[in-house]
This record gives structure tokens, C-alpha cells and sequence, in this order.
């Protein structure tokens, strides 16, 4: 993601990728020319091929910037790299974008097992409560 003047957007994949495990994730800052052509959209929907100016424009400009993605089609090499650091390790979404209240599916794709509180999960959905506490 590039860095932007909401701080949440900027790092909101955290917690996304922690979900496999890894439990510190660093920073890696690094430096594109506008003109590059990237990959933009949402991470479930078909992406876009554009220059890097646009799909920063674009990201910007949605009202729910959530869940989008820029993806660099190539090695990012040494020299573009800027600064490497740690971040905090408490931003972004659990599950995907707005999952809170939100009813849950049973599947192995949606609650691993050896996930945090799996069992748990497939406990409350094989008992008919798919929401947070209620049915």
C-alpha cells in the first residue's frame, strides 16, 4: 500500500496477514516513479493496469478505500528501498473489511483449523450462532 495521509489505510493488511501465523511484521518503504504501471483494486475484484499516479488517485478517492490493494509487477530492487522498520503490530482488519457483525461461514477457508479460536468459531456456527452473539 502506499503510504497515505490515513495512517489505517496505509497499513490496514496487518492483521490480514497475521492470520497465517507470523506474529511481527516490519516496513519496508521503498520509491516508485508515478509512471510505473501497477495492478489497483479491490483484493476480491478484477484490478486495473495503470500508471502508479492514478492508482493512488484512485484509492484516494473511493469512499471505502478498505480492502484495495497496489501490486508492483516486478522485484523491487535494493536502491529504491528507502527504510526498513518495525510498525505497529495492532492496525488494520480482522478477516476482511466490515467482518464485525457480520454473518460467518463453516468452511475450512473462512475457519482453519489450528486458527486462534477455531473451535470455538465452528462451535457457535454448528449451534446457529452466526453473529457476534446472537442468531
Amino acid at each position: 500500500m502506499p503510504m497515505l495521509q490515513n495512517h489505517y489505510i496505509s497499513y490496514q493488511w496487518l492483521r490480514e496477514l497475521k492470520r497465517n501465523g507470523q506474529r511481527t511484521y516490519i516496513a519496508v518503504y521503498f520509491r516508485l516513479t508515478n509512471k510505473e504501471i501497477v495492478s489497483v483494486g479491490r483484493y476480491n475484484h478484477p484490478h486495473q493496469q495503470v500508471p502508479l499516479s492514478q492508482a493512488i488517485a484512485m484509492i484516494m478517492q473511493v469512499k471505502d478505500p478498505q480492502g484495495y490493494e497496489i501490486i508492483v509487477p516486478r522485484k523491487i530492487e535494493k536502491k529504491e528501498i528507502s527504510k526498513v522498520r518495525p510498525i505497529s503490530q495492532l492496525h488494520g482488519w480482522r478477516y476482511m473489511p466490515h467482518a464485525h457483525g457480520r454473518s460467518f461461514c463453516n468452511c475450512p477457508t473462512c475457519i482453519p483449523r489450528g486458527q486462534i479460536k477455531s473451535r470455538a468459531l465452528r462451535e457457535r456456527y454448528n449451534n446457529g450462532i452466526t453473529r457476534s452473539g446472537s442468531n
